[in-house]
């Protein structure tokens, strides 16, 4: 590939990767599936020593039939390929715009703009000072882009379009540590990321944070008919996911939510969790979570870190509380399983 080091702009007429090559940098849909997710064995490949346990996940949940699995987005963290380059820590990611069909419900399609394949896109993750170097191909037949929040150069704001058919390399320290987003920022932006072009954005500390069960919950909405309002709402990707798939977690063990509402054309949507307090750590910008509360309201773009643990086994619903939007799809259960110690 010829790569222009003044634009980092590439011609992708040809295939520049492989299956082999996509697999090494973890970037295939489905390549990690498997009935149970070893967050242990993740911690560990981090230098970490702590265990979580991570219940069983259905078989099923993994290979959803709209080619999008919420079960298995939930706790999948891209790390892109690490390698050293003077004396520096450089995690290379490589992301694909595509465009895909997804199905809503039983009776909606819906049309999308993704990355690898999946709504939301990957959720990217580093440590603070890391060098990040995103690859991005736009094979998604209009013009698009990557815009990283978080503090970078100008000319990696990627407000630049990406014509179809080339590729951008963004390039920038991962700074400052806590939880932000990435989203498609080329006009008219809410039909580009309504489609499906964003994700999350996970920096952490230099110290890192206690060891929990970590996962992703990105709220946003479908507009069906192209009348500038939402018909669904979802949790990673797929109405009533976690409804239909309640997200399996431990008794009495640390859950941290990493949360993002990028509901476009709703100025605004809470989040409430049933029969417990969550501890609030806004933006992720603290070590440790500052207020405890039931309900939090965010406006679009805003993202939080969540923690808390249940006592009791059960289910257990979260919704905005906005019930309009929670019954159009953005709803779901915990089913807590009993097996830890209080």
């Amino acid at each position: 590939m010829g790569i222009d080091p003044a634009s980092k702009t590439v011609d992708i007429k040809q295939p520049l990767f492989n299956r082999r090559q996509l697999l090494q940098a973890g970037l295939l849909l489905g390549a990690a599936g498997g009935a149970t997710i070893g967050l242990s064995q993740l911690w560990r490949s981090r230098g970490r020593s702590a265990t979580v346990t991570i219940p069983p996940l259905p078989q099923e949940a993994m290979h959803h039939g709209s080619g999008i699995s919420p079960l298995k987005i939930l706790r999948e963290f891209d790390y892109g390929t690490v390698t050293q380059e003077n004396g520096r820590t450089v995690r290379e990611f490589r992301v694909e715009a595509q465009t895909g069909e997804l199905q809503l419900n039983k009776s909606t399609k819906f049309i999308t703009w993704n990355l690898n394949g999946r709504v939301p896109g990957p959720t990217f993750r580093a440590t603070e000072g890391d060098r990040i170097r995103v690859i991005f191909y736009n094979k998604a037949g209009h013009s698009h882009s990557l815009h990283f929040h978080g503090t970078h150069p100008a000319a990696m704001d990627g407000v630049k379009p990406v014509r179809n058919g080339n590729v951008f390399i963004y390039e920038f320290d991962a700074e400052p540590y806590g939880v932000h987003l990435y989203h498609c920022h080329v006009a008219p932006v809410t039909r580009h990321i309504g489609k499906g072009l964003y994700g999350m954005f996970i920096i952490d500390p230099p110290q890192p944070r206690p060891p929990a069960d970590e996962m992703v919950l990105i709220m946003a909405g479908y507009d069906t008919n192209n009348d500038n309002k939402n018909e669904l709402y979802a949790f990673n990707g797929l109405p009533h996911a976690y409804m239909h798939q309640p997200i399996p977690i431990q008794q009495n063990q640390l859950i941290r939510l990493y949360v993002l509402n990028l509901i476009e054309f709703d100025p605004v949507a809470t989040f409430h969790l049933h029969a417990n307090l969550f501890r609030v750590n806004p933006t992720g910008r603290l070590l440790e979570p500052s207020y405890e509360t039931d309900v939090i309201t965010m406006g679009t773009a805003e993202r939080h870190i969540l923690e808390f643990s249940f006592k009791e086994t059960g289910k257990f619903m979260f919704h905005p509380h906005q019930d309009a939007i929670a019954e159009a799809g953005c709803m779901g259960y915990f089913d807590v399983i009993s097996g830890l110690p209080s």
